[in-house]
């Protein structure tokens, strides 16, 4: 891990902080554009370490019923790939230190062109890509030339990474590691400590890389746990859940959205916060 990467700073000030990190996922353009900017600039201040920005897909296979349904609500707003880039170029205008990390499907960045998107993103102060129908055995279409051109490419592993797939899919992992907690789909059970702890344990004789645990993670005590347990806790179906909670019958969104949404940010970096490393039950 770099520290001449944002992830990589970031992490080392974890580190250095004796804490693990908060990591939120918002859908770009959910539930309209003007409201999903004031969130994600409001982010760092509520006490996201690291931010997870997701591109919106009409198919995302992996995640569930919320995340789905904010990618709609994103696409019928009229949410654009490069509308998406264009906030983050926004969001650095103001903030030039908290990474940014774009997740989503390939097929959006396929067809918007990758070389295009690449120089694009990285114009827009894009740290990383977490693209989760691309394994390693494809890196070439575009792990590889993120590399190339200065983006960590983020891997996911899963309970049912053996440590013989392990080295195959760290191989040309950068930034951190997302280990994904439960199998599943996203926003779905939640994972046991001691068997997240056992499992992160593993990760780490495989890699340096932070380990980032996701999925299921939907109050600031599992939080506070499982950032323990790793290096940091990416919450994401919990926050958009939020937002949809603050919509009206229309699907608009009502005054209080980004304070409430902000707030559970803050609630959930109190719980990391509050919690020291190795606290975790």
């Amino acid at each position: 891990m770099s520290a001449e990467t944002r992830i990589g700073r970031r992490f080392a000030r974890l580190r250095e902080q004796g804490r693990g990190g908060l990591v939120t996922f918002l859908t770009a353009g959910d539930p309209d554009a003007e409201t999903a900017m004031a969130m994600l600039n409001g982010l760092p201040a509520a006490g996201a370490d690291l931010i997870e920005l997701g591109m919106p897909f009409s198919d995302p296979m992996a995640d569930g019923p919320s995340i789905q349904a904010s990618s709609q609500r994103a696409l019928a707003a009229g949410q654009t790939m490069k509308d998406t880039l264009a906030m983050v170029t926004a969001f650095r205008e103001r903030d030039a230190d908290t990474p940014v990390v774009l997740m989503g499907y390939y097929n959006p960045i396929y067809v918007y062109g990758v070389d295009a998107f690449l120089a694009d993103a990285k114009a827009a102060g894009v740290d990383g890509l977490i693209v989760v129908d691309l394994p390693p055995e494809e890196k070439d279409e575009l792990c590889l030339p993120a590399k190339a051109a200065g983006m960590d490419f983020v891997f996911l592993v899963a309970p049912t990474t053996d440590d013989a797939r392990l080295p195959i899919v760290l191989q040309d992992a950068g930034g951190f590691v997302y280990y994904v907690s439960i199998t599943g789909i996203t926003g779905t059970a939640s994972a046991a400590v001691a068997d997240v702890e056992a499992a992160v344990a593993r990760v780490r004789r495989h890699t340096d890389l932070p380990v980032a645990i996701g999925f299921g993670i939907k109050t600031p005590e599992q939080a506070a746990e499982m950032a323990a347990v790793g290096d940091a806790a990416v919450v994401g179906s919990a926050l958009v859940d939020r937002v949809a909670g603050n919509l009206d019958d229309d699907g608009a969104a009502r005054p209080g959205l980004v304070d409430d949404v902000l707030g559970f940010v803050a609630a959930l970096a109190g719980g990391v916060r509050g919690g020291a490393k190795g606290d975790a039950a």
